[in-house]
C-alpha cells in the first residue's frame, strides 16, 4: 500500500522556521520524485517545490525560492521541506505528493501519482 504521511506542521511566527517531513512507503523511492504543494483557504493549489530523488535535483516556486529548501533523506524514504523566514501568506496546508517526474509540481497541467493527506501550517505576523 502506497503511503505519503506528512508531518511537522503548525504554528510558527513570521521569520522564524519550521521543518516539513514527508515519509513515503509502498513504492520504490528512487525511482519517483517527491513534491511539495500547499492550498490556501480559498485559493487554487500551488505547486512549492519539487526534488527527484534519483539525483537531487530540485525545483521552488518563485514564491518560495530563496526561503525554502528541499531535500531528501534516500535511505529514510523522506522529504522534507525547510522553511525559513516563513510569511503569513504562506499559511496553508502543505500536502507532499509523488510521481515520476515534477512536472506535477510545475505545471497543474499534470497530475501527480500519490499524495498525502496534508498538514497546515499557520504562520502568524
Amino acid at each position: 500500500e502506497v503511503q505519503l504521511v506528512e508531518s511537522g506542521g503548525g504554528l510558527v511566527q513570521a521569520g522564524g522556521s519550521l521543518r516539513l517531513s514527508c515519509a513515503a512507503s509502498g513504492f520504490t523511492f528512487d525511482d519517483y520524485a517527491i513534491g511539495w504543494f500547499r492550498q490556501a483557504p480559498g485559493k487554487e493549489r500551488e505547486g512549492v517545490s519539487c526534488i527527484r530523488s534519483s539525483d537531487g535535483s530540485t525545483y521552488y516556486a518563485d514564491s518560495v525560492k530563496g526561503r525554502f529548501t528541499i531535500s531528501s533523506d534516500n535511505a529514510r524514504n523522506t522529504v522534507y521541506l525547510q522553511m525559513n523566514s516563513p510569511k503569513p501568506e504562506d499559511t496553508a496546508v502543505y500536502y507532499c505528493a509523488a510521481d515520476r517526474r515534477c512536472l506535477g509540481v510545475i505545471s497543474s497541467a499534470y497530475g501527480m501519482d500519490y499524495w498525502g493527506k496534508g498538514t497546515l501550517v499557520t504562520v502568524s505576523s
